[in-house]
C-alpha cells in the first residue's frame, strides 16, 4: 500500500453571494473533500477573506491559497496573514505560495509591487517562505497574543514545474502541487514527478505531490476550451491525465494506479465538477 492516503481539494475562485459561497464550502465537506483551495487573482474573491468565511461555515473543511504569487506580497504580511487565518480557522490552514503565473505580470501593477525575471521571482519566494517560517515561529514562542494553532506553521504548499522551483519546493515545503499543461501525458506526468524525486532526494517521501484536474467527465463544459487553450475532446481521445473520464469505479482505479506508481495521492479539482468527481472521493478519501 501507498504510504499516503487520498486527499481530494475543490478549486473555487467566486460565488454571487457570500451565503452561496459558504453552501459550497458546506458541500464540499458533506461529500467527503478535504480542502476548499482558493486562488488570488484580481478577478476571484480575495482568498484571504473568502477563506475564512468558508472555514466559519464548516467544522472539518481545510482551507489554503492556491496560490499566493510570491512578487504580490511583502513577507511579513504572509506570515501574519497566514496566522491569521490558522487561528481564524481553528488550524485548518495551508498555505500555498507560487512565483506568479505568467498572467500575474499584468495584475501585479495594481499591488504597487515589482514583476521580475524568473530567477528574481524564484529568489522571492524562497524568501517569503524562510521569512514566514522565522516569523510565524517567533509568533509562537514570543510575546504575541497571535500564536498558529498548527506547529510549527500552517503546511506550506508549493506550485512548481520545473527544476528551480523544484528546488525551493523540496528545502521548504510540506506540498507541492505540480504546474503543469493540460496537454500533459501520463508519460510525461510521471517523467516530472521522477525529475522532483531526482531533486529531492531523501524529501521526496516528506513531500505530499498534488495534482489539479481540468476536467471531469467525457462531455466537459465548452468554456473548457478557451480556459486551457486546447480542444478538450482530444486531451479526452488521448487519455490525458488532466481530464479524469470513465464510471467511478474506472476513475478510482486510474487514481489509484497513478499513486502508487508514480506517487501522486492529493487530487485538487475545479468545483465546476465538484458533483462529477463526488462518487470517486466516496471510494477513496482516506484510502
Amino acid at each position: 500500500m501507498h504510504p499516503r492516503t487520498f486527499r481530494f481539494g475543490v478549486v473555487a475562485a467566486i460565488a454571487p453571494t457570500a451565503i452561496a459561497w459558504q453552501a459550497l464550502a458546506r458541500r464540499a465537506e458533506e461529500l467527503g473533500y478535504n480542502t476548499l483551495l482558493a486562488p488570488d487573482t484580481m478577478g476571484t474573491l480575495d482568498p484571504f477573506p473568502a477563506l475564512a468565511a468558508a472555514a466559519t461555515a464548516t467544522g472539518t473543511l481545510r482551507v489554503g491559497t492556491f496560490v499566493l504569487p510570491a512578487p504580490f506580497y511583502p513577507p511579513s504580511e504572509v506570515a501574519w496573514r497566514a496566522l491569521s487565518l490558522d487561528l481564524l480557522s481553528g488550524g485548518r490552514f495551508e498555505l500555498g505560495l507560487g512565483a506568479g503565473r505568467p498572467a500575474a505580470e499584468a495584475e501585479v501593477v495594481h499591488r504597487e509591487r515589482a514583476f521580475g525575471s524568473p530567477a528574481e521571482r524564484v529568489k522571492q519566494l524562497s524568501d517569503v517562505i524562510h521569512i514566514a517560517k522565522e516569523e510565524i515561529a517567533a509568533a509562537a514562542h514570543g510575546r504575541s497574543p497571535l500564536k498558529p494553532v498548527q506547529r510549527p506553521h500552517p503546511p506550506i504548499l508549493v506550485a512548481a514545474a520545473g527544476r528551480r522551483m523544484f528546488q525551493v519546493a523540496a528545502a521548504e515545503a510540506d506540498i507541492i502541487t505540480l504546474g503543469l499543461e493540460a496537454r500533459t501525458t501520463e508519460e510525461e506526468l510521471a517523467a516530472k514527478v521522477a525529475e522532483l524525486r531526482a531533486v529531492a532526494g531523501s524529501r521526496f517521501d516528506d513531500l505530499e505531490i498534488n495534482y489539479n484536474l481540468f476536467g471531469v467527465g467525457a462531455n466537459p463544459p465548452e468554456f473548457l476550451r478557451q480556459q486551457m487553450g486546447v480542444d478538450p475532446d482530444e486531451l479526452i481521445r488521448t487519455g490525458a491525465p488532466a481530464i479524469l473520464t470513465g464510471t467511478p469505479q474506472e476513475m478510482a482505479d486510474k487514481l489509484r494506479r497513478r499513486r502508487d506508481e508514480v506517487g501522486i495521492s492529493y487530487i485538487a479539482v475545479n468545483s465546476l465538477f465538484l458533483e462529477e468527481l463526488a462518487p470517486v472521493v466516496e471510494l477513496l478519501a482516506g484510502t
